[in-house]
């Protein structure tokens, strides 16, 4: 065994079960292989425990593939493969393993419709980042797998990243403040982090701690290096982007909204609830 415990976000493991491929780091009475699955509803809370009263650690998007290790009671111990967290989440919105996806809704948020007609009623709508795999079109229209249309002009290939994931962040302002929300109907400070720079092709772990410490964050800077458009900014607990030396832009509990504020006022705000100000500047 490790010394230092794997962290149970991204590691799925408890004392009656845990993921195989754990086998001979930690201790678990039963492991599994678990079995693969697709998200199939536009977006579902993910949660730390199999019940409707428990608040929300993370969301899954439509497409993302999932293993699935345990099912309870109407609710499945999932692992996302997208960025790893476990959790769990009601059963009803899993669906079978699909064919690779290679296209990803590029607007904030789509209609599937049943038919490809502006006119029909939605079947669900999907959030920027939902990935898919488009089997024909017609018209304007695209037709994915496991069925329903969406317009066409909202999805990107899968393999076309955006260039610039400022541009990208600044298209969720106004959105509302989620805890535990990713998507465009709601998210927290370092989803927006996650999904702006996960369009741009850089995949950053989900919580704003774990993408403090990861390479894939950026060189790390310290505290007082001149801030420039681009970088991330780790305050305990948040995380922002900086939008040039003075300004930054993120998802915040104070007005509850994804908004554009100064560094100064975010960092004494954050000195007064945390006892400290910025702790990192990581620079993609």
């Amino acid at each position: 065994m490790t010394d230092a415990p794997l962290d149970p976000r991204l590691h799925a493991y408890r004392a009656d079960l845990a993921d195989a491929r754990l086998r001979g780091r930690v201790e678990a009475q039963r492991f599994t292989e678990g079995s693969p699955a697709t998200l199939c509803v536009g977006c579902a809370d993910l949660k730390p425990m199999p019940s409707a009263q428990a608040g929300n650690d993370s969301q899954l998007l439509f497409g993302e593939r999932l293993r699935v290790f345990d099912r309870t009671d109407g609710w499945a111990w999932v692992q996302n493969e997208s960025d790893g967290y476990v959790g769990w989440v009601r059963e009803s919105t899993l669906g079978p393993l699909r064919a690779a996806p290679d296209h990803r809704v590029a607007a904030l948020r789509t209609p599937l419709l049943p038919e490809p007609d502006v006119k029909a009623p939605p079947l669900d709508l999907l959030s920027f980042a939902s990935v898919l795999r488009v089997t024909r079109y017609s018209g304007s229209y695209a037709e994915i797998e496991g069925g329903g249309w969406i317009f066409a002009a909202h999805l990107a290939p899968s393999d076309k990243a955006d260039s610039d994931y400022i541009a990208t962040a600044r298209r969720f302002l106004g959105l509302p403040y989620l805890w535990g929300g990713r998507s465009s109907l709601g998210l927290d400070c370092s989803a927006l982090v996650q999904l702006a720079l996960g369009a741009a092709g850089l995949v950053l772990p989900r919580d704003s701690d774990q993408q403090e410490t990861c390479e894939a964050s950026g060189r790390q800077l310290p505290p007082d290096a001149q801030r420039q458009r681009g970088d991330l900014l780790y305050w305990p607990g948040h995380v922002a982007l900086a939008l040039d030396a003075e300004r930054v832009l993120h998802a915040t509990g104070g007005p509850m909204l994804v908004v554009e504020e100064p560094f100064a006022a975010i960092d004494a705000r954050v000195q007064v609830e945390r006892g400290r100000g910025l702790r990192c500047i990581r620079r993609p």
